[in-house]
């Protein structure tokens, strides 16, 4: 198809965007999902509801139908609607509803994925808590208390959805529902009784009869007519398990999460370009991005353990909301590509040949249609191959578009999107020129026992049950009797072993030690140094979680505490084990008690030296909000660890004195061969994360309450607010580039002599193009902030580009020597621009 064609192609397939009408019948074949009796070629991205705000929802889904996405996808998250049996709350950031119905304002399709285990690095995997502790249950496999439980909850989420009419089958968004998440992984150590709960799962979901399809991730004997689907980096070699079901996506990891003590991933948008490339090319037609907007892991919902508060994920659209250029332009681009041969790829199966080693060329033909997918997988060298009798150049590890089988339009290691530099604009909270920040005020939380309802039992109790995660925190306090001739008062040390996260040790009310873990290993033990004085001993150990499990097989089952053994050892061997004496318990702390969260009680002392670096203490302060509406963060450097409240609202732990490992990081990762969580990192060294979002929708202009509770010791007076603006744009476009999609039109000959197209757009639609930095048509060289000219540049580059673009919201300069002259015969030339907006 080509000329005209082309334009129809395009205006049809932006139709399709613009003006999604729901229809009542969803099925599948082999192809693809069957939506109002056509196939559909679906691209999806992942947003989950409770990781950003209702007021950021419009923006976040109309961002992602700009970037091309036909379908939202979000989990649902058991434990934070049903946090108690039969207590349901979907008020808030938990509007599942809302949410729902804001993506079908928008215009774009639903994938509900009910679980409802959900692993997400979400606490406990989405589970309540307490469902485990219902006497005999066990979850996730063939209990038929778990069962009972889960039906219950799964039907609720459908009751939900069916009485506000938000099935396809009922004329609403969601096209898709699957069950239980990723179990194939897993399931082999759950034996046959995993086997039958899997079946099980698959009948009781068909039975809600929803009207739509159900799937199964990683579930490669998903029962009929369940849809099996692929996870991970790359799935161009997945099959589905029946020739009657289509080859679909459901999570493509755009980046990986991180964990407090680890180095920033994330992934080149050349390689996961590739990937989505490489699999439309294999006859795949629904592919999801995990994620396409991660957000934030607000309050105590991080899982892991170890996952940070930041849920960014090297996401398309960043945690603050913002695009991440050149991501999110770049796969943009891919995408309207795809979009341009949708009813061809949709038509036939691929025809697949070699063109060499590592080399491989993918045709769908139907009519007079055609369209091509040319793929060089190899890590190292570039290739040119024949195909149809041309000549193409392929770089490593890439993927071209042939939409006519003739002329490339894509090429998923050329971009020809913007890179921009976000930054933050930093503000101290105590800037009185600002007057952002008022006095502080602070409470110190008592150490070891202190509230009314602490308990006592013989020996260590687990600490997951005994509080049942209604708080991070889980005092162990023993008395002791010191005679002074204890075979153990010479060089004592106190030996604590734990399941984890973390504890600290105080004898007499002073902290003399502790230990945490890391994501690798939550268990940790500790031989700490200690003096006892004659008479009278306390030993006050404070345990700690940092996010229950969420993954693995029996992973609900794995503890954390201090379940021991604690002893005291002397020199010489001496020893004495306190494990099974009778200790004291009080779950969580004297604050949460007194609901200081809220910034609310008569206790608060402000009439003397603020003490810092101290453990144990919590801090609040009144504020002012930043002005302007740009995004807003917390730098909480010089804090240690704890967790932050904003007008009573949590905006998560924090722990900045946790640094990443100081090895193994690249800034410039190269994209070419495969990607892995550890590939490609940044922040070596550097707090793991030191910035941590606060909607805006939680602040008023003035008057704002900011409460801290510092577990480990730190100076609260040092810490920020920082606003997130985009510091640059840059583009950088060579004669060689594919043309764009917007030129596969016979009535732009001109534009086609011009070359391709270099365009800039300012990130907000009231912005233009204040400056031109940089502008240099040749062979220029470095990076966005550093562009330098090279040894071949046109003298007029910059006038032209300025003249083009200062005083608009966006511009497009063709990339050709008819605009810049020569300056260099013979040599492939490039376009560099580095811009700001206003």
């Amino acid at each position: 198809m080509g000329g005209k064609g082309f334009v129809m192609s395009l205006l049809l397939v932006l139709g399709v965007i613009t003006t999604t009408s729901y229809s009542g019948n969803v099925t599948y074949d082999h192809r693809a999902l069957v939506i109002d009796g056509k196939r559909r070629l679906l691209i999806s991205g992942s947003i989950h509801y409770p990781r950003s705000t209702p007021d950021m929802w419009p923006g976040l889904i109309q961002k992602a139908k700009d970037g091309g996405l036909d379908v939202i996808e979000t989990y649902v998250f058991w434990n934070l609607h049903e946090s108690a049996r039969g207590q349901y709350d979907f008020e808030g950031r938990k509007d599942l509803v809302q949410f729902v119905k804001t993506v079908a304002q928008a215009g774009l399709y639903v994938h509900l994925r009910i679980g409802p285990y959900v692993c997400a690095e979400w606490n406990y995997g989405g589970f309540p808590l307490w469902l485990h502790l219902i006497p005999g249950i066990e979850l996730r496999t063939d209990n038929e208390l778990f069962k009972a439980e889960m039906k219950r909850f799964t039907a609720k989420i459908v009751d939900l959805m069916k009485q506000e009419k938000l099935y396809a089958s009922q004329g609403g968004p969601i096209i898709l529902s699957q069950v239980e998440n990723e179990y194939g992984n897993i399931d082999s150590a759950y034996g046959s009784r995993g086997k039958s709960y899997i079946k099980w799962s698959a009948g009781m979901a068909v039975s809600l009869d929803t009207g739509v399809p159900w799937v199964m991730c990683q579930q490669s004997d998903a029962p009929d007519p369940i849809i099996n689907t692929c996870n991970g980096f790359y799935c161009d070699q997945f099959t589905p398990n029946s020739n009657n079901k289509p080859k679909m996506w459901t999570e493509n990891w755009s980046g990986w999460f991180l964990s407090f003590g680890g180095a920033v991933p994330y992934r080149p948008v050349e390689d996961l370009a590739f990937a989505v490339a490489r699999f439309f090319q294999r006859g795949g037609t629904f592919q999801n991005y995990y994620m396409y907007h991660g957000g934030t892991n607000f309050g105590r919902t991080t899982g892991g353990p170890f996952i940070t508060t930041s849920y960014d994920y090297d996401a398309p659209i960043d945690e603050y909301g913002l695009i991440r250029q050149q991501k999110w332009g770049h796969l943009k681009d891919l995408h309207k590509v795809i979009k341009l041969i949708e009813e061809t790829l949709l038509a036939t199966d691929p025809t697949i040949t070699s063109l060499g080693p590592n080399l491989e060329a993918a045709v769908y033909k139907t009519g007079s249609a055609c369209a091509a997918f040319l793929a060089n997988v190899d890590t190292q060298s570039d290739a040119t191959v024949t195909f149809s009798g041309k000549s193409y150049k392929l770089p490593a590890w890439s993927v071209s578009i042939l939409p006519d089988c003739k002329n490339v339009a894509f090429n998923t290691a050329k971009i020809n999107s913007v890179t921009t530099i976000a930054s933050f604009t930093h503000q101290f909270l105590m800037d009185s020129g600002a007057s952002l920040g008022s006095a502080w005020s602070w409470i110190n939380e008592p150490v070891g026992i202190s509230k009314d309802d602490a308990f006592s039992r013989l020996g260590l109790l687990e600490q997951i049950i005994t509080t049942a995660d209604k708080s991070d925190y889980l005092w162990y306090s023993l008395s002791i009797d010191i005679k002074g001739d204890e075979p153990f008062l010479d060089q004592t040390v106190l030996h604590v072993q734990s399941l984890g996260h973390a504890f600290h040790a105080f004898i007499n009310g002073k902290p003399v030690g502790g230990a945490i873990g890391n994501s690798g290993n939550s268990k940790v033990s500790a031989d700490i140094p200690v003096t006892l004085v004659r008479g009278k001993n306390t030993i006050d150990l404070l345990s700690l979680t940092v996010g229950l499990q969420n993954y693995g097989a029996f992973y609900d089952k794995e503890g954390a505490g201090i379940t021991g053994p604690v002893k005291l050892n002397g020199k010489n061997g001496a020893s004495v084990d306190l494990s099974s004496q009778k200790w004291t318990y009080q779950i969580g702390l004297k604050g949460e008690e007194l609901d200081l969260r809220g910034g609310r009680s008569s206790q608060w002392i402000s009439q003397s030296t603020l003490p810092t670096r101290q453990p144990l203490i919590w801090y609040k302060t009144s504020f002012d909000a930043p002005a302007g509406s740009n995004p807003i963060a917390l730098d909480l450097l010089g804090l240690g660890k704890g967790e932050a409240w904003v007008n009573g609202q949590s905006i998560g732990r924090f722990w900045p004195a946790y640094n990443a490992f100081s090895n193994g990081c690249n800034d410039h990762c190269d994209y070419r061969g495969p990607y892995g969580s550890g590939k490609c990192r940044k922040n070596c060294g550097k707090p793991s994360q030191q910035l941590y979002h606060v909607p805006r929708a939680w602040l008023k202009p003035s008057g704002n309450t900011l409460v801290l509770f510092e577990e480990m010791g730190g100076d609260p007076t040092q810490i920020s607010f920082a606003t997130r603006q985009i510091q640059s744009l840059c583009a950088k476009v060579s004669e060689t580039h594919p043309l764009p999609v917007d030129m596969w039109n016979s009535n732009s000959i001109a534009a086609r002599r011009s070359g391709p197209t270099l365009s800039l757009n300012c990130p907000f639609p009231k912005q233009v193009i204040s400056s031109v930095k940089f502008a240099s048509f040749g062979t220029p060289n470095g990076s966005c902030g550093s562009f330098n000219h090279g040894q071949c540049s046109s003298t007029g580059a910059l006038s032209v580009v300025r003249k083009a673009c200062i005083g608009s919201n966006s511009c497009s300069i063709g990339v050709s020597t008819n605009n810049f002259g020569d300056p260099c015969q013979g040599v492939t030339k490039s376009l560099v621009v580095e811009a700001s907006c206003t």
